[in-house]
Protein backbone atom coordinates (compact mmCIF):
# COMPACT_ATOMS: atom_id res chain seq x y z
CA UNK A 1 0.00 0.00 0.00
CA UNK A 2 3.20 2.89 0.87
CA UNK A 3 3.58 2.23 -3.44
CA UNK A 4 -0.28 3.89 -3.36
CA UNK A 5 0.68 7.06 -1.78
CA UNK A 6 3.35 7.89 -3.71
CA UNK A 7 1.20 7.81 -6.47
CA UNK A 8 -1.37 9.98 -5.18
CA UNK A 9 0.87 12.25 -3.64
CA UNK A 10 1.34 13.56 -6.84
CA UNK A 11 -0.61 16.63 -7.67
CA UNK A 12 -0.82 15.75 -11.58
CA UNK A 13 -1.81 12.52 -11.00
CA UNK A 14 -4.63 13.68 -8.42
CA UNK A 15 -5.99 16.25 -10.97
CA UNK A 16 -6.07 12.86 -13.41
CA UNK A 17 -7.81 10.94 -10.96
CA UNK A 18 -10.47 13.78 -10.58
CA UNK A 19 -11.04 14.10 -14.16
CA UNK A 20 -11.44 10.38 -14.76
CA UNK A 21 -13.84 10.65 -11.47
CA UNK A 22 -15.97 13.77 -12.99
CA UNK A 23 -16.12 11.44 -16.36
CA UNK A 24 -17.23 8.60 -14.10
CA UNK A 25 -20.11 10.41 -12.62
CA UNK A 26 -21.04 12.47 -15.28
CA UNK A 27 -21.72 9.04 -17.16
CA UNK A 28 -24.30 7.78 -13.98
CA UNK A 29 -23.65 3.92 -13.99
CA UNK A 30 -20.60 1.59 -15.19
CA UNK A 31 -24.06 -0.08 -16.92
CA UNK A 32 -25.46 2.75 -18.70
CA UNK A 33 -23.09 2.57 -21.41
CA UNK A 34 -19.80 -0.30 -22.77
CA UNK A 35 -17.33 2.72 -22.54
CA UNK A 36 -19.21 5.21 -20.10
CA UNK A 37 -16.44 7.00 -18.23
CA UNK A 38 -13.64 6.70 -20.40
CA UNK A 39 -11.39 9.18 -21.06
CA UNK A 40 -8.89 9.69 -24.29
CA UNK A 41 -5.66 10.29 -23.74
CA UNK A 42 -5.95 13.40 -26.16
CA UNK A 43 -8.96 14.80 -23.64
CA UNK A 44 -6.75 14.29 -20.96
CA UNK A 45 -4.02 16.36 -22.49
CA UNK A 46 -5.88 19.28 -23.00
CA UNK A 47 -7.53 20.00 -19.38
CA UNK A 48 -4.78 19.46 -17.90
CA UNK A 49 -2.70 21.36 -20.45
CA UNK A 50 0.47 19.42 -20.64
CA UNK A 51 2.02 17.45 -22.88
CA UNK A 52 0.74 14.18 -24.59
CA UNK A 53 4.29 12.19 -23.18
CA UNK A 54 3.70 13.69 -19.70
CA UNK A 55 -0.16 12.88 -18.98
CA UNK A 56 1.40 9.14 -20.66
CA UNK A 57 4.04 9.06 -18.24
CA UNK A 58 1.49 9.87 -15.38
CA UNK A 59 -0.99 7.18 -16.27
CA UNK A 60 1.44 4.70 -16.61
CA UNK A 61 2.41 5.39 -13.38
CA UNK A 62 -1.80 5.11 -12.56
CA UNK A 63 -1.89 2.08 -14.23
CA UNK A 64 0.35 0.19 -12.65
CA UNK A 65 -0.82 1.44 -9.62
CA UNK A 66 -4.41 -0.53 -10.44
CA UNK A 67 -5.73 3.02 -10.38
CA UNK A 68 -6.74 3.34 -14.08
CA UNK A 69 -8.12 0.65 -16.11
CA UNK A 70 -6.89 1.04 -20.25
CA UNK A 71 -8.72 0.54 -23.50
CA UNK A 72 -6.99 -0.21 -26.59
CA UNK A 73 -8.35 0.55 -29.83
CA UNK A 74 -6.21 1.38 -32.74
CA UNK A 75 -3.50 3.68 -32.03
CA UNK A 76 -5.96 4.86 -29.14
CA UNK A 77 -6.33 4.39 -25.41
CA UNK A 78 -9.30 5.29 -23.13
CA UNK A 79 -9.02 5.76 -19.55
CA UNK A 80 -11.11 5.13 -17.03
CA UNK A 81 -11.22 5.20 -13.32
CA UNK A 82 -10.79 1.95 -10.88
CA UNK A 83 -10.91 3.39 -7.58
CA UNK A 84 -10.47 -0.45 -5.66
CA UNK A 85 -7.39 0.55 -4.75
CA UNK A 86 -8.54 3.90 -2.92
CA UNK A 87 -11.09 2.06 -0.85
CA UNK A 88 -8.03 -0.44 0.72
CA UNK A 89 -6.64 3.42 1.23
CA UNK A 90 -9.62 4.55 2.87
CA UNK A 91 -10.10 1.33 5.03
CA UNK A 92 -6.50 1.84 6.44
CA UNK A 93 -6.93 5.55 6.54
CA UNK A 94 -10.24 5.31 8.36
CA UNK A 95 -8.89 4.52 11.95
CA UNK A 96 -6.07 7.48 11.68
CA UNK A 97 -9.18 9.85 10.73
CA UNK A 98 -11.55 9.29 13.10
CA UNK A 99 -8.99 9.18 15.64
CA UNK A 100 -9.35 11.85 18.58
CA UNK A 101 -5.61 12.35 19.36
CA UNK A 102 -6.28 15.98 21.43
CA UNK A 103 -10.40 15.87 22.04
CA UNK A 104 -11.52 17.83 19.73
CA UNK A 105 -11.21 18.04 15.81
CA UNK A 106 -9.15 20.85 14.33
CA UNK A 107 -11.43 23.55 12.80
CA UNK A 108 -10.52 22.57 9.16
CA UNK A 109 -10.59 19.16 9.46
CA UNK A 110 -14.28 19.63 11.00
CA UNK A 111 -14.87 21.51 7.68
CA UNK A 112 -13.61 18.92 5.82
CA UNK A 113 -15.60 16.23 7.52
CA UNK A 114 -18.99 18.74 6.74
CA UNK A 115 -17.96 18.80 3.00
CA UNK A 116 -16.63 14.90 2.63
CA UNK A 117 -19.71 13.12 4.66
CA UNK A 118 -22.40 15.79 5.50
CA UNK A 119 -24.46 14.51 2.46
CA UNK A 120 -22.46 16.38 -0.40
CA UNK A 121 -22.03 12.83 -2.21
CA UNK A 122 -20.26 13.01 -5.54
CA UNK A 123 -23.42 13.20 -7.53
CA UNK A 124 -22.07 16.10 -9.76
CA UNK A 125 -18.84 17.11 -11.27
CA UNK A 126 -18.40 20.13 -9.40
CA UNK A 127 -18.90 18.50 -6.13
CA UNK A 128 -16.95 14.77 -7.41
CA UNK A 129 -13.62 17.30 -8.30
CA UNK A 130 -14.20 18.74 -4.19
CA UNK A 131 -14.55 15.53 -2.41
CA UNK A 132 -11.62 13.58 -4.64
CA UNK A 133 -9.20 17.09 -3.52
CA UNK A 134 -10.48 16.37 -0.44
CA UNK A 135 -9.29 12.53 -0.27
CA UNK A 136 -6.30 13.80 -2.17
CA UNK A 137 -5.40 15.82 0.76
CA UNK A 138 -6.31 14.01 3.61
CA UNK A 139 -4.70 10.76 2.09
CA UNK A 140 -1.22 12.61 1.32
CA UNK A 141 -1.85 14.42 5.47
CA UNK A 142 -2.34 11.09 6.49
CA UNK A 143 0.42 9.39 4.78
CA UNK A 144 3.20 11.90 5.70
CA UNK A 145 1.80 11.60 9.09
CA UNK A 146 1.98 7.60 9.22
CA UNK A 147 5.91 7.62 7.11
CA UNK A 148 6.90 10.15 10.14
CA UNK A 149 5.82 7.26 12.15
CA UNK A 150 7.65 4.83 11.35
CA UNK A 151 10.57 6.82 10.46
CA UNK A 152 10.75 7.47 14.39
CA UNK A 153 9.71 3.93 15.19
CA UNK A 154 12.53 2.85 12.95
CA UNK A 155 14.95 4.99 14.23
CA UNK A 156 14.05 3.82 17.77
CA UNK A 157 14.59 0.32 17.09
CA UNK A 158 18.12 0.84 15.46
CA UNK A 159 19.00 2.45 18.70
CA UNK A 160 17.54 0.12 20.65
CA UNK A 161 19.34 -2.93 18.89
CA UNK A 162 22.81 -0.99 18.94
CA UNK A 163 22.61 -0.94 22.57
CA UNK A 164 21.26 -4.45 23.29
CA UNK A 165 24.46 -5.47 21.13
CA UNK A 166 26.76 -3.41 23.21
Amino acid sequence: MADIFSVIADPTRRHLLELLLERYTAAGSAEAAPHAGESSVSELVHALDLSQPTVSKHLKVLRDAGLVAVREEGQHRYYKLDASPLEEVEDWAIPFLSADFDGSLKDDDAEWADTAVGGHTPDAAGSASEFARNVGRTVATSSHQARAVVEDLQANATKLVSRLRK
